[in-house]
């Protein structure tokens, strides 16, 4: 009996772990280049109690499963709606690619955000994102921004152009891709680090920049809505099946002979 008990409660937590990724995703639905996330499950372990009144043999066993575990937390890396800001340190990356960062810690830290900033530091401007993390070149080196330019384009290849009036200044943004974009490791703030699994970064060829654009979340929210009320529901199935056994421990404890 108490394994009811156990059972119902994996399902109340697990439910629970799922409704709070529903939440985050909706929270951000407004954040750029936020990308969805689903909380996907699996069968816990399971023990084979053999049925006395039938042989010991495989068809015998009384497979007995003990609730629900969480698989993993998989990302939709689907690219977000385009939104014209017309402000020209916006970007935008169509197709598979990110931009590489180092993050306060000195880390390599990899995102879709392209909402950039000119930082100023004691020995210079520099280009970060909106945390003030450094954005990289393609050789891995921080963006030194010129003192005083006139203009700057980006054009669909990364390639960053400061006019300083008769001679121009130009880098390249650091594009980069993965083996396998979903085994990259979520670090907040829409970052995005380097794991075993998502392999080595290599560079985003396809990718197409877009000055003066943002990349919007790709979190759908009729879809969010209705897995709500699907955990909702599946929530107070497993609290009944609670209530259920608890209801008949108690019966168990009070029966006389």
């Amino acid at each position: 009996m108490y394994e009811a008990v156990y059972i119902a409660a994996t399902g109340l937590t697990n439910q629970q772990r799922r409704l709070d990724t529903i939440a985050n995703n909706v929270a951000n639905i407004n954040s750029a280049a936020y990308k969805s996330a689903r909380l996907d499950f699996k069968d816990a372990l399971y023990t084979a109690g053999i049925v006395p009144a039938l042989p010991r043999t495989p068809e015998g066993n009384q497979q007995k499963g003990h609730g629900v575990m969480v698989a993993g937390i998989t990302k939709d890396f689907s690219t977000g709606s385009m939104q014209k800001t017309e402000r020209k340190l916006d970007v935008a990356i169509e197709g598979e690619g990110f931009l590489e960062l180092e993050d306060s810690n000195g880390n390599l830290v990899y995102s879709r955000n392209g909402s950039l900033n000119i930082g100023n530091e004691f020995d210079g401007f520099y280009l970060v994102n909106g945390d003030g993390c450094y954005i990289h070149d393609v050789n891995g080196e921080r963006i030194r921004v010129p003192d005083f330019f006139e203009d700057m384009t980006i054009d669909e290849r990364g390639v960053v152009t400061f006019s300083l009036g008769e001679d121009d200044y130009s880098v390249a943004l650091g594009l980069y891709t993965f083996r396998n974009i979903t085994g990259l490791s979520s670090v907040g703030d829409g970052n995005y680090s380097e794991t075993v699994a998502s392999g080595e970064k290599m560079t985003a060829e396809s990718a197409v920049i877009r000055q003066g654009t943002l990349e919007i979340s790709n979190v759908n929210l009729a879809e969010e809505m209705t897995r709500m009320i699907r955990t909702q529901r599946t929530f107070s199935l497993a609290s009944r099946a609670l209530t259920t056994a608890d209801e008949m421990e108690g019966i168990a404890n009070n029966m006389r002979r």
